[in-house]
């Protein structure tokens, strides 16, 4: 009888003792600020949908940057190629880089379009709330992320266009090899100070990412407000939207992204492209349809296809469900204890 009454108190006490860790776990998520939540579940998402990608990431700026002995070929033989003289190592060349680019960039892009849209909501009730308040918030938000992780970009672009020498060719550097992402940023910091760690930033990349970022997110809000209800939890429907909301953004954006990549390699090109330097996004436009075809303006956007339609839906997808185990309130309730 003892034993019994003994076995049965252990028994409520590892069920007081368990009931007390997990109500710890759930105070502990509901202590943090949604803010921090958000930036948790950005960057979980961010670097869940670029290590998916990365090696279509690489053939694609090949391709973009005109490396010897990968502009005339396909995707497919591109990636062959690569495999062969580089292993499989080759295909993540430059994604620590874009990694520790992406983890903040995602943190910072999704946090602050939740905030930038808490903000138009709560101070422009003229804007109402419907796609329009979308288009902005991710536009904002796109144009503070990038600003504050663009050097990662930039150091991510560099080591992803070097190419190794057993290609049996001049690899692509007129300068020592870049030996990771500290040896870039210190190169580069060295030959021109911030304004080439920036180089490219005020033209191309925020014209291009300022639609792109806007864009991507009104579609992908607009496409969920016509889910029917009994869907909105659908995994396949997120991926869905995701997938076309970064195919058409990708689309009407691209060309600034191509002028984006060469300004950022233009030390590193030999000299049978010129070295021109491009002084504005313009003047880029302008010379890479006059010297290179305006096929070149597309260059890659079929692998760019092939990348962002799972990154984007990856992301989106990762996003939403990080939201739900990290109890994020719906944006309904968000908006009222901003507002509070």
């Amino acid at each position: 009888m003892g034993s019994s009454q003994g076995s049965t108190l252990s028994s409520n006490v590892a069920g007081l003792v368990d009931g007390s860790s997990a109500r710890k776990e759930i105070s502990y998520l509901d202590s943090m600020p949604i803010y921090v939540k958000e930036l948790i579940a950005g960057g979980a998402a961010g670097a869940f949908a670029k290590t998916a990608v990365a090696p279509l990431e690489r053939i694609k700026i090949l391709l973009q940057t005109r490396t010897g002995g990968f502009h005339s070929l396909g995707v497919f033989q591109s990636l062959k190629k690569l495999l062969k003289h580089e292993g499989v190592k080759g295909f993540y060349k430059g994604n620590g880089a874009g990694v520790i680019r992406i983890v903040p960039y995602a943190a910072l892009h999704f946090m602050a379009y939740e905030q930038y849209r808490c903000l138009i909501l709560n101070n422009y009730h003229a804007l109402g709330s419907g796609p329009l308040i979308d288009l902005l918030a991710g536009a904002a938000a796109g144009g503070t992320a990038v600003l504050c992780t663009y050097p990662l970009d930039l150091a991510r672009t560099k080591l992803a266009y070097q190419v190794v020498d057993s290609y049996g060719m001049k690899s692509n550097h007129t300068q020592p090899a870049y030996n990771g992402l500290r040896d870039v940023l210190r190169s580069v910091y060295k030959e021109g100070g911030m304004r080439a760690l920036y180089r490219g930033v005020a033209g191309p990349t925020l014209t291009g990412i300022l639609p792109y970022a806007g864009l991507k997110f009104y579609i992908y809000e607009e496409l969920k407000r016509h889910v029917p209800e009994e869907h909105q939890r659908s995994i396949v429907m997120r991926l869905s939207c995701g997938a076309l909301a970064g195919l058409f953004g990708q689309t009407f954006t691209y060309p600034l992204d191509v002028v984006r990549r060469q300004m950022q390699v233009e030390n590193l090109q030999p000299s049978v492209h010129g070295n021109i330097r491009y002084r504005n996004t313009l003047e880029g436009l302008t010379v890479i349809v006059h010297n290179q075809g305006w096929r070149q303006l597309f260059a890659g956007l079929s692998i760019n296809y092939m990348k962002i339609v799972p990154s984007v839906a990856i992301g989106f997808t990762a996003y939403d469900m990080m939201k739900f185990w990290l109890q994020i309130p719906p944006r309904s309730k968000t908006r009222a204890i901003s507002a509070a």
